[in-house]
Formats: structure tokens, sequence, C-alpha cells
């Protein structure tokens, strides 16, 4: 008798100590349904992830944690099917608090039998929202980093074929200014070297393009207010669209200045809109946008300019939304097209320490948008500086001779003597011992001093000495930072002599 009142004593204990741990968990909903769904048992970890009192709950079919589209297709009462026969079910899925929020849950659903027949159900809910955000993070992350990867190694390689590119257009762009100054009025040879002008400037808008998409462009980031950046590029960009094409702006007045070249960032403007009327045939609406945005992205984290470019037009299928921004990509028709538009802009955002987003859906347009990080200083007045006939004498450093030979030409037509040397040493050696009024340097240079290292040395022995640089492209330029004027190459004689007129005296 005794034994046994000891043994009635333990079972009761046990049951009341699994009882209270169940109640206790706070971290897991432990419930248990009847066989038909019916809550029948609720513990504190129920209350505390969907928010419901045991007195709101009991009694209740378990399919209101579903969302409206399970539970018209019927899923919580084939997921008890499935435990019923299969002997559990379980899954990751999207279940509805009390008030109607949305969490990111793991279930598991065992069904419980008593003398072989089924009694009910234990399920057992988790929720995962946070570990599911962190996931996502991750797998963001590591398809940007993947991005990140194959665009640096496609930069490398058409960075290094548009250097060389742009010193062989040098030569034939300044050979050209020589050639049109003693062909006298000979018409079939001035239209001939008209031809190869417009060529060459064909050229180098492609190896600029190409510059920037490796974000090897020598750039000249400023302070610009966007609003009256459009205002000076209006027209340009609705000569673009034509006239089947409406163009709209919605740019917030209170939009924060941005740091950026002019330049790359008007081609970048201009190669969004032609992108977006060549999408819409039979016309349509571009809308030009711009507001501020925070962002708190991983890679992007902080204050940024959003600007928008978005139409009406056919969309992007999703098996060719993540090749749009390779070179030579395209869609569009034997020459309609070269494929480094939107390399343009993907490098032009990336190199001024922002990025680009897409988004696209067929049959309703697609919208790209630029993220530019905000300028706290002040966009600066535009001064327009009227070059000048030239005089004293230049020191031209530059290692490819024919380089050389043709800036040496241009130099002489706008009136100055010309000494030249090949390296960065020599041009110290030469300024000890001659004086020169104005330096000319190309920034990538072999022997130890590239034409950065020169131009810095310069300014500590001679800061009153003028210096202007010049590349095709350098990884070095971008540590310039406006202390220095950059020519891009490859240049023609007027802009030489306005970059010279520019320098400080």
């Amino acid at each position: 008798m005794v034994q046994k009142f000891k043994q009635q004593r333990d079972l009761f204990e046990s049951e009341r100590s699994f009882r209270l741990l169940v109640e206790g968990v706070a971290d897991y909903a432990l419930y248990m349904l009847d066989p038909t769904g019916i809550i029948t048992s609720w513990n504190i970890g129920g209350e505390r992830i969907k928010g419901y009192t045991p007195d709101e709950i009991l009694g209740q079919h378990f399919s209101r944690f579903y969302t409206e589209t399970d539970r018209a297709n019927g899923k919580p009462m084939r997921a008890l099917g499935i435990a019923r026969d299969q002997g559990r079910y379980e899954e990751e899925g999207w279940r509805v608090r009390k008030g109607g929020t949305f969490f990111w849950a793991s279930v598991i659903i065992d069904p419980i039998y008593e003398d072989g027949h089924l009694v009910g159900f234990a399920k057992i809910t988790r929720d995962i929202t946070e570990r599911r955000n962190t996931q996502m993070q991750i797998e963001t992350m590591q398809k940007q980093l993947a991005e990140s990867q194959k665009f640096d190694a496609l930069g490398q390689l058409t960075g290094g074929v548009a250097h060389d590119f742009n010193n062989l257009l040098m030569i034939i762009s300044g050979s050209l200014h020589i050639l049109k100054r003693d062909t006298g009025e000979d018409a079939k040879l001035q239209r001939a070297i008209s031809a190869i002008e417009t060529a060459t400037r064909r050229g180098a808008a492609l190896t600029s393009q190409l510059l920037t998409f490796a974000r090897r462009q020598s750039v000249n980031p400023q302070p610009i207010n966007f609003a009256d950046r459009i205002e000076a590029i209006r027209e340009v960009l609705e000569t673009g669209v034509g006239s089947a094409v409406q163009l709209a702006y919605d740019i917030d007045r209170n939009v924060w200045p941005i740091n950026a070249d002019v330049s790359e960032l008007e081609t970048g403007l201009l190669n969004l809109v032609i992108n977006a009327r060549d999408a819409m045939p039979d016309g349509g609406t571009v809308t030009i946008s711009a507001r501020n945005a925070v962002l708190s992205d991983p890679l992007h984290a902080g204050e940024f300019v959003a600007i928008s470019v978005a139409d009406t037009g056919q969309g992007i299928p999703s098996d060719v939304l993540d090749k749009i921004f390779e070179p030579f990509f395209t869609t569009k028709p034997i020459g309609k097209g070269t494929g480094l538009g939107l390399s343009q802009v993907h490098g032009f955002a990336h190199q001024a320490g922002g990025t680009v987003k897409v988004e696209s859906e067929l049959g309703k347009g697609t919208v790209f948008t630029i993220l530019l990080p905000r300028e706290t200083s002040e966009p600066k007045q535009d001064k327009t500086v009227a070059p000048a006939a030239g005089s004293g004498t230049v020191l031209l450093v530059e290692d490819n001779p024919d380089v050389a030979t043709v800036s040496t030409g241009l130099l002489e037509q706008l009136g100055y003597q010309v000494r030249r040397v090949a390296d960065a040493e020599a041009a110290l050696r030469e300024i000890e011992h001659n004086g020169v009024d104005l330096v000319f340097s190309d920034i990538v240079m072999p022997g130890k001093m590239d034409g950065l290292s020169l131009a810095l040395r310069l300014r500590e022995i001679r800061p009153d000495l003028p210096i202007l640089l010049a590349t095709g492209y350098s990884d070095a330029a971008a540590d310039v930072r406006g202390d220095f004027p950059i020519l891009r190459k490859p240049y023609e004689i007027h802009e030489l002599s306005e970059a010279i007129a520019k320098l400080p005296r």
C-alpha cells in the first residue's frame, strides 16, 4: 500500500514538473492540438511569440496563425495530414501574430497516439526572423562580393586595353593637328582628316567608357548641386530622348549636394536616358528623380543622394538582369549600341564611392538608381578661363617617344618652347640646372617616381611652379584629390590650352 502511494506521488510530481517545464519555456511556443486542429494547451512561449493569452486562444483553430493565402490553399490541414501519415511535419515559413504582424517561424508538428488511436498533435514553433534576416544579409554580401570580384577582373582586362589604346589615340589625335595645319586648301585631304578626327573622337569616347567601367578613369570630383546640374543639361537630355518620349523631373528641392566628376555624371545620366528611350519604341515617359537617402547597407552605409532614371518601357528579362553592366553586353540590334553605356554608369557610381541598383518588371518598365555620397561642402561656382597665347618654357615629362613628339608639337603650336625628358628623375635634374616656367608630366612612368610623386616633390622645392598632369588612366590619379589638375588623354589642342590657362600662377 505504501509502495503504491509512493508510485502515485512520484507520477504526480513527474507530471507536475513536466507541465511546469512546458509552461515555463519562453523561447518556444509548445502547445497541443486535438485531431481537428483545435488548440487544447498553451504555454508562455506561445503567448510571447504569438501574442495570445490562454483565455484568448484555447479552443480556437490553429489555422489562425497562418497567412490568408496559406489558409485559402488549405496548408494548415495539409500539415496535420502529413504529420499523421509520415510521423512528423517540419517547415519554415511566415506566420501571423495576434496584431497581424508577420514573423518567420520554424515549425514542427508530431502526432500523439494513445492505445494506437490518434488523440492529437504536439506543435513546436520558434520565431527565427532574426536568424533569417542575418542569413539573408550574409547571402546578399556574398553575392555583392562575387559581383565585385567579377567586375574587378573585367576591369583589369578592359583598363589595360584602354590604357594602351589611349596612347595610340593621343598620337593620332595630336598628329591630325599638324596635318590640318599643313594641308592647305586640298578639299579631299581635308575630308579625310575630318573623317579621322570623327573616328578618333568616337574611339576616345569608347575608351573613356571602358576606363570608367574599370574605375581607372582620371576624374575631377567636385561638389555638385544636382538640381542646378540638371537644369544645365536639360536641353541635351531632351534632345537625347527625341519627340516620341516625354522627359519628366522629380527633384527634391532639399536634395543634398554630391561629390562627383561633372562630365562622368552627365555622361552617365545621358546613357541611362538613351537606354530608357530605346526601351520604349512606341513612346512613353522617362522620369529623372533625386532624393536624399540614409543607407545602413554594410557595404554602403551613410548619407547618399539617390538619383533615379525610370521608364515605362518593356522591362528587362530576369535572365538578362545580372549581365547588363558587363562591358560590350547588349540586347540591341547590331549597330544600335556598343554595350558600354551601362558599364560606364556602373564604373562611375563605384569610382565616386557609391553604387547603382536596378529594378525591372516585364511590361511595366525599369528603374536605375545611382547612389552617390553626400557632399558636405558647398558647390563651387564654375569659373571659365579663356585660353591665351602661350609663352615661356615647358618641361615635358613623357616616356613614350611618339606621344612626346605629338605633345611637343601641340605645345609649340600654342607658342611654348619645349624641353622633354623621359622620367621624373631626369625632370628634377633638369629643373635644378635650367629654369622652366611650367611642368607638363604624364602620371604613369617608369622609374622610382611616377608623375604624381614628381609633382609632390616639386610642390616642396618649387611651390610656385605651375604643374599639369596628364594620364590615360592611373590608379595613382585617384590619390590626387584636386591637388593637381589632370588632363585626360587623348586631348586636343584647345583642351591643352584651356588646362594650362587655368593653372595657378
